[in-house]
């Protein structure tokens, strides 16, 4: 006797058991770990010759992964209410680090970027994003009609914003008021931002920009070199021609794990924001690849993540986790744009992929978000769904 209500359970589809996304969890681990391999590879040459150690940078890089995976366990743990709660005041604290580190901040080739914590230095720009994407999600969600049918709405963020840029524009840090901005008018346009507040808005940004650009000579030098690395290959073009020398000798299937020859102190920062052409140059266009496809899918699911958020009625973990995967994206795609000669050199990290403390910890907090917010979401939908069955 066929019982068509086992017909009918069989033909519905399932819910994921899980109370985590397990392909975020994927990705991220896939990326660590090639950043762990590929930091350990790129840095040797330079860690011999500057601390006689060739190990140096991956024992500190060692160190950087066991707190951002206590820091990811916290950020899966603490609440999205804490969060959603504590914005305005997080907004502050990320004002007054930028402060400080103006003030008694490390300065490193001509920036003052990091506030030193013994052995270790913060770099306050990476800390001050989650912050103020946490505070535009918050703001999005009370003032939402307003963003939407005046420009009042849309400009009071900006100007938060610009507050923001300001301050970290005197470390100076162009790359992260970039990132900060594309994330902000991301979200505002995903908001219903009425679409000429949009274009103006995206108009003035590029404009400011181009001014920043003119106005600062090393900025200016840097885009002259980007647009022909190979008028000036010991000078201004230097770095970039480095790359793409690498990204040549990498061919289909590169030239094998730690075989590099232009981390051999040929091209500075190999280890950090030029770690993707040491990959290009070791695993080919075949690693190139791989490692582009793990990021499309770690930024699809965060953004996968903030869409399921908003369908279930939860705005503010629905913006935090979009702008969490706008920021992933734009960042994984000027870093590999720079590296590769089509964007202009900035100095901004590969996501889990680049050596650097600060960068990895504040990543992975924001990875342990989109878990929370995932998990939070999941939990809300089954009880949706089994106070619907009881009635």
């Amino acid at each position: 006797m066929i019982n068509v209500a086992d017909i009918k359970e069989a033909l519905t589809p399932r819910q994921s058991e899980s109370l985590f996304d397990v392909p975020l969890m994927y990705c991220m681990l896939m990326l660590i770990g090639v950043g762990f391999v590929m930091v350990t590879s790129a840095s040797m040459p330079v860690a011999e010759r500057l601390f006689d150690n060739p190990f140096h940078f991956t024992i500190r890089h060692v160190v950087f992964l066991v707190g951002s995976f206590i820091l990811f366990w916290f950020a899966t743990s603490v609440p999205m209410t804490w969060w959603k709660r504590s914005n305005p005041y997080l907004l502050l604290f990320g004002l007054l680090l930028l402060v400080a580190v103006l003030i008694i901040g490390r300065e490193v080739n001509g920036a003052r970027r990091w506030i030193p914590l013994g052995p270790f230095g913060l770099q306050v720009a990476e800390a001050s994003k989650l912050f103020f994407f946490s505070y535009i999600a918050g703001y999005l969600v009370r003032k939402r009609d307003e963003v939407q049918e005046n420009i009042k709405g849309f400009a009071k963020p900006m100007i938060v914003f610009a507050v923001y840029a300001f301050l970290i524009l005197m470390q100076p840090d162009l790359g992260t008021v970039v990132v900060m901005f594309v994330t902000t008018v991301g979200l505002l346009f995903l908001a219903g931002a009425r679409l000429w507040q949009f274009f103006t808005l995206m108009l003035t940004g590029v404009s400011l920009v181009v001014l920043l650009i003119i106005i600062e000579p090393y900025r200016m030098k840097r885009v002259v070199g980007f647009l022909n690395p190979w008028e000036d290959p010991f000078g201004a073009g230097y770095q970039l021609v480095q790359s793409l020398m690498a990204y040549g000798q990498g061919g289909w299937f590169g030239q094998g794990l730690g075989n590099s020859i232009q981390k051999l102190q040929y091209l500075p920062e190999a280890h950090n924001d030029f770690i993707f052409a040491v990959i290009a140059e070791e695993l080919g266009f075949i690693g190139v690849f791989s490692i582009i496809i793990v990021l499309g899918v770690l930024v699809t699911r965060a953004l996968f993540i903030g869409q399921k958020a908003l369908k279930a009625g939860k705005e503010y973990e629905g913006y935090f986790a979009l702008g969490i995967g706008i920021w992933f994206a734009f960042q994984a795609v000027v870093n590999i744009g720079a590296s590769a000669g089509i964007l202009p050199t900035k100095g901004l990290t590969l996501p889990f992929v680049s050596y650097g403390g600060s960068s990895l910890w504040v990543m992975t907090i924001a990875a342990g978000i989109l878990q929370r917010i995932d998990f939070e979401t999941k939990m809300s939908t089954r009880q949706a769904t089994s106070r619907g069955g009881r009635r």
